[in-house]
């Protein structure tokens, strides 16, 4: 099938979904560029592939063929592919597991995709994204992810009620602050933690800082006040690996 009208339905939808608000109505998001479409279509998350037309994908599942003139007003890319997706949700897991990380208000999605990315590199069972954190779904942040969304469990939640739950189940609330705290490297034998990130400008809020039962903050020079959240992140969940 080729499509080459913009007044195609599955065109005008596959332009909707440019938005967080119909990427919800319909549980369905978009990927672009071969190494996401692959890593989507590894783990059973694409419904529909959309190729430009002469373009060879041999993937069993619904494939879409369109004029280049249709991915470009699809895309979100300066330059866009000619391999995109429409993929399904991922759905959430019961089972969190003991090694969380909680996203508290982080707005840039290139932001949280690589924070995603870490979490799957430092072998994070369950992602937390708090009120007000951006939407995982936001093009930026797939990509950001480099395809490792699909490979962790990410879930929201009101971190006011669902923290204190964490705490009843045993686990270690792990806040983040520049000023104060516990050495990252002073950190011993934690199995089973919640590490808080917090908003790249000011950080935690002020009701999540009441329930984390420790801070740990990372040791730099005197020219260094702070460091970018997602580095931060990095340090610290590799620190909490070894």
């Amino acid at each position: 099938m080729l499509i080459e009208s913009f007044d195609n339905a599955k065109v005008k939808e596959w332009k909707k979904l440019k938005t967080r608000k119909y990427r919800e109505k319909t549980n369905k998001f978009l990927v672009e560029g071969m190494h996401l479409v692959l890593e989507a279509y590894k783990l059973g998350y694409i419904e529909e592939l959309i190729l430009e037309k002469n373009e060879l994908l041999p993937l069993n599942v619904e494939i879409t063929y369109v004029t280049r003139e249709i991915i470009d007003s699809i895309s979100t890319l300066t330059t866009p592919v000619n391999v995109m997706a429409v993929c399904r949700k991922i759905k959430e897991r019961e089972k969190l597991g003991d090694r969380l990380l909680v996203i508290d208000g982080i707005q840039d999605p290139g932001n949280l995709g690589t924070l995603i990315r870490s979490a799957v590199a430092f072998n994070i069972d369950t992602v937390i994204l708090g009120n007000g954190t951006v939407d995982v779904y936001n093009p930026k942040c797939v990509r950001s992810s480099q395809g490792m969304l699909f490979h962790v469990n990410i879930i929201r939640r009101d971190l006011l009620t669902f923290l204190p739950e964490l705490s009843n189940n045993n686990y270690l609330i792990l806040g983040t602050k520049v000023t104060y705290g516990k050495n990252a490297k002073e950190l011993i034998d934690v199995s089973k933690f919640a590490l808080v990130m917090g908003n790249e400008g000011s950080g935690i809020s002020e009701e999540t800082e009441e329930l984390c039962d420790e801070f740990l903050y990372i040791k730099t020079n005197e020219n260094c006040e702070s460091l970018n959240v997602t580095v931060a992140c990095s340090i610290i969940l590799y620190q909490l690996s070894l």
